[in-house]
């Protein structure tokens, strides 16, 4: 897959005494009040030296913008592809999954509070260079890398030098991201990913303002960039949150629009949400709103609708859009039937189904295998 060569500059940010390393960011420019502005994502922070955004993770030095966890994880594990969640990208298949720390949004139901409302560097115990990333997926036969756990966009430098060196052993890359990023950042990070999850979290701007702290404008134009102009493979994940987002008329109002400026083709994912957070006092989601909001989007159009984080085979098959039969059969995240071709084709009546899929499906099913980079390369 094209993309910008750039050489990534080491750099030192002093905080508190402390010398940490860390390397230029590439999208700031500077104020006539002296202060740097980061112009990665909407929210356009305006540091003074030494403060860092508001993900934490980008800091002025008082001449530019630095990441100051390139290199750095909260930890590395072996998941079914499944679970990003991606039901259409090479299924079956384990992928290498790794986060830093920091977010560019303040969910009050973040459901991985731990790693992205972290601020303490213990979290990123585990060190690794995009090389070392790269080889360990190929050794460990991982289909792909998944950056994930916390919103790759903020690590934006690492995860570009890192998607580069999987491409240079075969292994793809895969975005799990909220799509909270400004137009030039976003092209560059895109252009190195293979495959996409955008977690829409829901169609209101209130939502967005009130239990987000941002805005809903900006992740509808990431959508639209990347189904229109990338040829990166692009699901969606919704958490619907009783009493929250979950209402007939936002879900109808969420799926039409999906199926009129992306395509009936993109694949949404429906996941029930646990109290977490600061919403402890929240219910769990009913398995029958994750049903509705299936049958909403495949009224809708939606050809490809998915109920997730809830034991239902129905709402975790894919089943063909031609003749209607089961293509891939689910359990949790182990595939049981399979009626696709190996380049993706309905076995029944040939119809196309939309996706990436390259040879016969893998069978990694339900494992989590947690991974020290250090220890494996030891």
């Amino acid at each position: 897959m094209a993309m910008a060569e750039h050489r990534t500059e080491q750099a030192i940010f002093e905080e508190g005494g402390r010398r940490i390393d860390a390397v230029a960011g590439r999208y700031w420019h500077a104020l006539k009040d002296g202060r740097i502005q980061c112009d990665l994502c909407p929210r356009l922070c305006k540091l003074r030296p030494g403060q860092r955004g508001l993900c934490y993770v980008r800091a002025s030095d008082g001449a530019r913008v630095l990441l100051t966890t390139w290199g750095r994880s909260s930890g590395y594990c072996i998941d079914p592809i499944e679970k990003k969640p991606l039901n259409h990208f090479l299924p079956g298949t384990p992928v290498l999954s790794f986060g830093t720390a920091g977010c560019n949004l303040t969910c009050k139901f973040c459901q991985n509070w731990d790693i992205s409302k972290s601020r303490e560097w213990d979290t990123l115990a585990d060190a690794a260079t995009p090389e070392a990333i790269a080889d360990a997926a190929e050794r460990l036969d991982c289909r792909s890398v998944a950056f994930t756990y916390n919103d790759p966009v903020i690590f934006l430098e690492y995860a570009v030098d890192a998607a580069a060196a999987c491409h240079e052993r075969g292994v793809k890359a895969v975005a799990v991201t909220a799509g909270y990023v400004e137009a030039a950042p976003r092209a560059e990070f895109f252009s190195a990913m293979d495959a996409a999850n955008v977690d829409l979290k829901a169609f209101s701007e209130d939502f967005y303002r009130k239990i987000c702290g941002g805005r809903l404008g900006p992740v509808l134009e990431t959508l639209e960039y990347l189904v229109h102009e990338t040829d990166v493979w692009v699901e969606m994940t919704t958490l619907l949150i009783p009493g929250e987002n979950d209402s007939d008329a936002e879900l109808e109002a969420m799926t039409q629009w999906v199926a009129e400026h992306l395509g009936a083709h993109v694949p949404m994912h429906f996941t029930a949400f646990h109290p977490d957070w600061k919403m402890l006092d929240t219910p769990a989601t009913p398995a029958a709103t994750l049903s509705r909001a299936r049958r909403i989007a495949r009224a809708a159009g939606i050809r490809h609708a998915y109920t997730g984080n809830v034991h239902d085979a129905e709402g975790g098959g894919t089943y063909c859009h031609g003749c209607g039969e089961l293509l891939i059969g689910r359990d949790w995240y182990v595939l049981s039937d399979w009626n696709l071709t190996d380049d993706g084709h309905c076995v029944h009546c040939g119809t196309r189904c939309a996706g990436v899929f390259d040879g016969p499906p893998g069978d990694w099913g339900a494992k989590r295998r947690p991974v020290r980079l250090a220890e494996f390369a030891a």
